[in-house]
């Protein structure tokens, strides 16, 4: 899975702007075709502190308002949750991301002194 907006950047920088508030967001879509429905994830996005987390997730939020109502039953359902989790800035992971790009957890940490 790809990250979008941390090309460019340094480990030391993406760690700084981790620590001035940035996050890893995850937005959703909807697609429906006649009785078919698919509700999906987009890429990881970076989203550096101070930034919106509603301007990122509009395009496929108006993707969803487009082409997710159309399947019955679950295209109105998952339309509806995309839009509550797309308009509440998008899925946070930063919890799920920042951890594996760390080599030493607490536990290794406590576990190497003497």
């Amino acid at each position: 899975m790809a990250v979008r907006g941390i090309q460019g950047l340094s480990t030391e920088q993406l760690s700084f702007e981790i620590q001035r508030g940035g996050k890893f967001v995850i937005y959703q879509y909807c697609v429906s075709v006649l009785i078919l429905t698919f509700k999906r994830g987009t890429d990881v996005h970076f989203i550096r502190a101070g930034e919106s987390r509603l301007v990122p997730g509009l395009a496929w939020t108006f993707l969803t308002l487009l082409l997710g109502w159309w399947g019955i039953p679950w295209g109105p359902i998952y339309s509806i949750q995309t839009f509550i989790v797309n308009f509440g800035g998008g899925k946070d992971v930063t919890a799920l991301i920042v951890p594996s790009s760390r080599p030493a957890t607490a536990a290794g940490a406590a576990a190497a002194k003497p």
